[in-house]
């Protein structure tokens, strides 16, 4: 088999299936890989895979590397980390995607630092192109884009000198393409030589906390910034939500006074959303804001200062204070249905 060509995607699993943003990252990689002339690859370690190949391919993935043992049911570190590194080694991939998850910010930098390969985190965008570096020219390197000191700038990274170029890319920024389930994978048995010092420790059961708050899959949100003013002024907020019919969002800057929960924070930091319509009240628009939310197909904002950066993305935007004029949209849309 060749070596050095593919885009590789670890695939995180539950019970044998694909974390969405795993499923987001194949079809990244199936963009990247075609810009390249290279094939997508996909690393799928869990107790039994059942047809999840299958689905893999349907979304982009040419080939699986795949270990399935019982003790691979959930993640643990060491066994994880052992099994990519020996994928990654054997096979040479020229990019290796991570999802920006708990489990992916931990695998991520112990394949990296063990490969002693650059590892750039919390992505927002990937791209192809060419670098110069001291009068040598590389061509074909992984853009590796994301917010950075602070969301203040727009940073472009790029690891020309080794491979595989490693990234962790956050849930929801990448768009997740509808599968072709005419696809087909190769199937890669990974031959695990894991031993009982790779399972030092023992998961002994696993607790998943429902969702509350489902931005991700919301058609149209209502945010709220530190220009709401308080926790209780953020009742006018949901009020426009309810009547919308629709989710309610929050800034960093309003998660962290305290203004609503951080399961509703939308940018870099929180969820990236892409809804039909994102109404932004009280929002300054920092970049980190603005990159969780920006592809919204409308944007709607409403703050009393005309200079407020978010309005330099806002398709629609009204100045003045969000406390007279949301009672006057409620009000509006009520008179109209």
């Amino acid at each position: 088999m060749n070596t050095e060509n593919s885009v590789m995607v670890y695939i995180q699993q539950n019970g044998g299936r694909a974390a969405e943003v795993s499923l987001e990252l194949v079809c990244k990689a199936r963009d990247l890989a075609d810009k390249l002339g290279v094939t997508v690859s996909a690393s799928l370690f869990c107790e039994k895979a059942g047809e999840e190949v299958k689905r893999l391919a349907g979304f982009g993935a040419d080939r699986v590397y795949l270990a399935e043992d019982p003790r691979l049911k959930l993640y643990t570190p060491i066994p994880y980390s052992k099994l990519m590194i020996q994928v990654i080694s054997q096979y040479k991939p020229q990019i290796v995607l991570f999802g920006a998850t708990t489990e992916g910010r931990d695998l991520a930098p112990r394949v990296a630092s063990f490969l002693k390969v650059g590892l750039t985190a919390d992505c927002t965008d990937l791209r192809i192109g060419d670098h110069t570096q001291k009068e040598t020219e590389y061509k074909d390197i992984l853009y590796q884009i994301r917010p950075a000191f602070g969301g203040n700038i727009i940073a472009t990274i790029v690891c020309p000198e080794k491979k595989p170029q490693m990234a962790t890319v956050r849930e929801g920024v990448m768009r997740m393409g509808e599968p072709d389930i005419s696809r087909k994978a190769e199937t890669v048995k990974v031959a695990a030589a894991l031993g009982k010092d790779d399972f030092p420790t023992e998961i002994i059961s696993q607790v998943l906390e429902e969702k509350t708050v489902n931005l991700k899959g919301a058609q149209i949100i209502v945010s709220g910034g530190f220009g709401v003013g308080s926790r209780d002024n953020f009742a006018l907020i949901r009020e426009l939500a309810q009547t919308l019919g629709a989710e309610v969002g929050g800034s960093r800057a309003a998660v962290d006074a305290g203004f609503i929960g951080k399961e509703h924070q939308v940018g870099q930091t929180g969820t990236t959303v892409r809804p039909k319509l994102y109404i932004a009240c009280g929002i300054s628009g920092a970049i980190q804001h603005r990159a969780g939310m920006d592809n919204s197909a409308r944007i709607i904002a409403i703050n009393s200062d005309p200079e407020a950066p978010i309005f330099s993305i806002a398709h629609y935007g009204i100045v003045g204070d969000l406390n007279e004029v949301i009672p006057r949209m409620i009000k509006a849309y009520k008179a109209r249905v």
